[in-house]
C-alpha cells in the first residue's frame, strides 16, 4: 500500500496584494469622513484613478485567488455556488451597513450634541418618508443611496464571474474582448441599474458605480491571476511612459491647477466621460493602470522590496497587511465609522488638533477590526486544548489522585 499523499503545503500570502488593499482601505475611510481636511491630499486628487479603483482591481485579483482553484478543483457549478455563497454574505453586510448607518445618523439627529443634520446629508429622508416602498427598494437593490453603492456593484461584479469562466474555458480572449464590449456598452450610456427605483417622483438616477463599466478593471485583476493577461515585465521604458501619464494627468485632476486656468476648465466640461466615474472613464482605466505598474515595478521581483520594508517597519507595514487582509469587514466598519468621525470633526470646528485626533482614532479603529476579523477568522475555539497540569488531579474529599478514587472493576472470565 502505497503512503498517504502529504498534504499540499499552505499558499503563502502575496504582501503585495494585502498592502495594496489596506492602503485602499485607510484612502477610503479619509475619503468618507465629511469635510474631512486630509481628503485634499489623497491620491485621488491628483490623478483621474482613485482608491475606488485599487479596491476593485485587488477585489478582482483576491476572486481569481480563492474562488479559480475552486473552478478547477471542484467544477464549474461548485464553484458558482462558492460565488453565490459570497454574494450573500456581502449582501447582508450592505444591508447591515445601512440600518447600522441609518440608526447613527438618527441618534446624531435626535441628540443635542450635533448641530448638522446627519440625516439629510446621506439623503435618507425619502427612505424615511416613502419606508414601505423603498424598504422593497433596499432589498432587490434598487434603492441604493450614493453613500452605500459600492458594495452592490461588488456583487454585481462577483455575480458575473461564473459567466466570465464559462467563457475562459473558450478562450481567455474571448473573455477579456467580452470584458471590454461591456464596458464600451455601459460606458456609452447602456446597461443602467436603477437606484432610486420607488420614488414617487420618478426618479431615473441610476447606480452612482456602474458595475458593468468597472467590472473591466475587476476582470483585469481577474485576468492577471488567471492567466488570462499576461503579467508585464518590469522595464525602464515601460516605467518611464507610466509615470509620464501619471505626470500629464496631474494638472488635468488637481483641483488647484483646473482653478487657475480657464484651459482645463472647459476641457473638463467638454471631456467629461472620460474620466466620469460613474461610467469608468476610459482615462480612469489609463492612469489607473501605470499606477498599478508602476506599484508593481516599486514592489519588486515578488515582493521583495516590500518585504524588505516590512521587515524595517514591522508594526507599520504590518498594521497596513492587516487591514487588507480583512477588507470586507474593514470596509463595512469604516463607511460607519466616517460618517460618525464626521459628525465630530464638523463638532470641533475642523481644528487642526481635532482633525489629527479624528483621523488617527478612525485608522487604529480600522485596524482593531481588521486584528478582530482575523481573530474569528482563525476560529480558536477549534484549537487543541491545553495540556492537562503536570502533577495528577487529587480526589476533593479523599486527598487521593483521580485513578486511586476510581472504583475498580472487578476483570470477566471467559
Amino acid at each position: 500500500m502505497s503512503p498517504d499523499p502529504k498534504p499540499a503545503a499552505k499558499r503563502e500570502r502575496d504582501i503585495r496584494l494585502d498592502f495594496f488593499r489596506g492602503v485602499a482601505m485607510i484612502v477610503i475611510l479619509i475619503a468618507h469622513i465629511t469635510d474631512n481636511p486630509w481628503n485634499l491630499f489623497m491620491p485621488g486628487r491628483f490623478g483621474f484613478s482613485d482608491a475606488t479603483e485599487v479596491f476593485v482591481f485587488c477585489s478582482g485579483m483576491a476572486s481569481a485567488l480563492a474562488f479559480g482553484v475552486i473552478f478547477a478543483r471542484a467544477g464549474w457549478l461548485l464553484g458558482t455556488a462558492r460565488i453565490l455563497h459570497r454574494i450573500w454574505q456581502v449582501y447582508w453586510v450592505h444591508i447591515g451597513v445601512f440600518f447600522v448607518a441609518l440608526f447613527l445618523m438618527l441618534m446624531a439627529n435626535y441628540s443635542d450634541i450635533f448641530a448638522r443634520d446627519e440625516v439629510g446629508a446621506l439623503n435618507l429622508y425619502p427612505f424615511l418618508r416613502n419606508t414601505p416602498q423603498n424598504f422593497v427598494g433596499l432589498v432587490t437593490l434598487t434603492y441604493v443611496p450614493n453613500f452605500f453603492d459600492v458594495l452592490p456593484m461588488y456583487i454585481v461584479l462577483l455575480a458575473l464571474v461564473p459567466g466570465m469562466v464559462l467563457i475562459a474555458r473558450v478562450d481567455p480572449m474571448l473573455a477579456l474582448l467580452t470584458s471590454v464590449t461591456l464596458w464600451a456598452f455601459a460606458t456609452t450610456g447602456g446597461l443602467q441599474i436603477p437606484a432610486e427605483w420607488w420614488f414617487p417622483n420618478g426618479s431615473t438616477r441610476s447606480w452612482f458605480f456602474n458595475p458593468f463599466a468597472w467590472q473591466l478593471v475587476f476582470f483585469t485583476g481577474y485576468g492577471l491571476i488567471a492567466g488570462w493577461i499576461p503579467v508585464p515585465p518590469v522595464r525602464r521604458e515601460l516605467v518611464i511612459l507610466a509615470l509620464a501619464i501619471v505626470l500629464i494627468s496631474l494638472p488635468f485632476a488637481w483641483y488647484k491647477t483646473i482653478g487657475a486656468s480657464d484651459f482645463l476648465k472647459e476641457w473638463r466640461r467638454d471631456w467629461w466621460p472620460l474620466y466620469d466615474k460613474t461610467r469608468f472613464g476610459a482615462l480612469r482605466y489609463v492612469h489607473f493602470l501605470a499606477l498599478a505598474y508602476l506599484g508593481w515595478a516599486a514592489a519588486g521581483v515578488r515582493g521583495a522590496r516590500l518585504k524588505a520594508l516590512a521587515a524595517e517597519w514591522p508594526r507599520l507595514i504590518g498594521a497596513v497587511v492587516d487591514i487588507g487582509k480583512q477588507s470586507l469587514a474593514v470596509f463595512a466598519v469604516s463607511m460607519v465609522l466616517a460618517r460618525v468621525l464626521g459628525a465630530f470633526l464638523k463638532l470641533y470646528a475642523f481644528s487642526g488638533v481635532a482633525t489629527l485626533t479624528i483621523n488617527l482614532i478612525g485608522l487604529v479603529l480600522i485596524w482593531l477590526t481588521a486584528r478582530l476579523a482575523g481573530w474569528f477568522k482563525s476560529q480558536p475555539w477549534q484549537k487543541p486544548a491545553r495540556p492537562a497540569a503536570a502533577l495528577p488531579a487529587q480526589s476533593e474529599h479523599t486527598g487521593r489522585t483521580a485513578s486511586e478514587a476510581r472504583p475498580r472493576t472487578q476483570e470477566v472470565k471467559a
